[in-house]
C-alpha cells in the first residue's frame, strides 16, 4: 500500500462522520450520537546496503507504515423543538479502568518516594 492510499484510509476512518453518528428521530425528538475519535499513524523507509561492495545493486529499500484509532461513545445531543441538551454516555468499564489506572499510578509514585527516602 502506498502513502496516498494509507492517508486516504486514515482520513476516511478518522473523519467527522465517525465523531457524529447518523441522526435519527423518535417521538418528535432528534437524536444525534457523538463519539470521541482519536487516532495516529506513522511510516518510514529504510535502505539496506549489501555486504558486497562490488555489487551493482545500490541496496534494497524497505518501507512500512500504519495507523490506529480509538472511537469511544461520548453521548448524544437531544433536540426537541428549539431546545438542545447534551446527554453524556457513561461507560462503567471506562470509569473502572480509569480509576484502577489512577490507583496504580498513585501507588507507584508512593512506592518510589518511599524507596528514595530509604524506607522499606
Amino acid at each position: 500500500m502506498d502513502a496516498g492510499n494509507l492517508l486516504e484510509k486514515l482520513s476516511d476512518n478518522l473523519s467527522v462522520r465517525r465523531a457524529f453518528g447518523a441522526a435519527y428521530e423518535r417521538d418528535g425528538t432528534l437524536i444525534i450520537p457523538v463519539a470521541l475519535v482519536v487516532g495516529g499513524g506513522g511510516g518510514g523507509t529504510a535502505r539496506t546496503e549489501h555486504a558486497d561492495p562490488a555489487s551493482q545493486d545500490p541496496g534494497r529499500g524497505d518501507a512500512g507504515g500504519g495507523f490506529g484509532g480509538l472511537i469511544l461513545p461520548s453521548g448524544v445531543y437531544v433536540v426537541k423543538g428549539d431546545q438542545v441538551r447534551w446527554v453524556p454516555a457513561v461507560d462503567a468499564t471506562i470509569v473502572v479502568l480509569a480509576s484502577l489506572s489512577l490507583a496504580r499510578l498513585l501507588a507507584g509514585v508512593w512506592t518510589r518516594r518511599q524507596k528514595r527516602h530509604g524506607r522499606p
